[in-house]
């Protein structure tokens, strides 16, 4: 049961701390990855919130961007920059801390 435990704590962990990895392209496969290859129900739902945050993020990044035109685009960037770097961390956090609940980001939009 520990081994159960232990592995949904590490590919949850995983799922969420891909977003660190957010420069590679690769990163958000991480995620898809743990979705295909788990068949604990809690893991695949971090790592469908993992996928969630990530579209998120690049949707974010392409608005402000744009805004960048006009100032107020890079103080959003600076701000979305700053929540990339929270929010998975309290996500890591919550998962190793409470296993058997998926953490949910607040705040975004959930496509999958």
């Amino acid at each position: 049961m520990t081994d159960d435990i232990d592995k949904r704590k590490l590919l949850s962990a995983l799922a969420h701390g891909s977003i660190f990895f957010s420069a590679l392209v690769f990163s958000v496969g991480v995620p898809i990855v743990i979705l295909f290859i788990t068949e604990d129900e809690v893991t695949k739902e971090n790592a469908r919130e993992a996928l969630n945050f990530h579209f998120n993020v690049w949707l974010y990044g392409i608005i402000f961007g744009i805004l960048t035109l006009i100032v107020i685009g890079a103080i959003l960037l600076g701000i979305l920059g700053i929540v990339v770097i929270i929010m998975p961390i309290i996500a890591i956090v919550q998962v190793l801390n409470n296993p058997d609940k998926a953490y949910r980001y607040p705040f975004i939009f959930r496509l999958l």
